[in-house]
């Protein structure tokens, strides 16, 4: 898929995963209705340079990232070179492998506005910005009113900066909750899929003892 006479567009949507829960499918399924992408790379991240917790092994993180995205209908690609990959993980260094594998794409990065906020934070963020578009997703609020973000507001802003609006419906889904009731021994499966939702019991994750 391309956009007329333009480049095959490469949609780039990591994070933790720990678990991947119904927002983050959402937030996929919204990424390949509404952004004409050619695939999706779906990203777990190896280790997390700026998490303060240790993150839950990363075999258990790529399985359910995988029974996650499962049912999406799109080009899905569940892309396990970050808990591959050696040392710190950067997106810095995905965006510039995908580059180089697909050369002619144009790279969209996907994110929420609470991480868009934050990007000046990021290593190498303003080189990130040279590379990709940075799609970022709004929520809508419990008034109905949408979360926006002002990209103009990042201190140190490259010239030539290009952003995106993904729309989301209303959802209070966190990945910090749903392993809170998880160590309690209380039901998730509203919150998670079900084949996550099964994983996470079969293995035990979570579990305070």
């Amino acid at each position: 898929m391309k956009p007329s006479g333009g480049a095959p567009r490469i949609g780039v949507f990591g994070g933790a995963f720990d678990p991947p829960h119904n927002a983050h499918v959402a937030l996929a399924e919204a990424a390949l209705a509404q952004l004409n992408l050619a695939e999706l790379h779906v990203i777990p991240t190896g280790q997390a340079w700026h998490k303060s917790r240790p993150l839950t092994p990363k075999q258990d993180r790529l399985a359910m990232t995988r029974l996650a995205f499962a049912g999406l209908k799109g080009t899905v690609v569940i892309d396990s070179r970050e808990v591959l990959r050696d040392g710190p993980t950067y997106t810095l260094d995905t965006l510039h492998e995908l580059q180089q594998e697909q050369p002619g794409a144009q790279l969209v990065l996907i994110m929420g506005a609470d991480q868009a906020s934050a990007l000046p934070t990021w290593h190498g963020w303003q080189a990130i910005l040279a590379i990709a578009i940075v799609s970022v997703a709004y929520r809508a609020l419990s008034t109905g009113d949408i979360a926006r973000f002002d990209p103009k507001m990042l201190p140190g802003l490259p010239a030539g900066a290009r952003f995106e609006a993904l729309e989301l419906p209303a959802m209070d889904t966190s990945a910090t909750e749903i392993r809170r009731r998880a160590a309690l021994g209380e039901d998730i499966s509203s919150l998670v899929p079900p084949t996550v939702a099964r994983y996470i019991d079969q293995h035990h994750l979570y579990r305070s003892a």
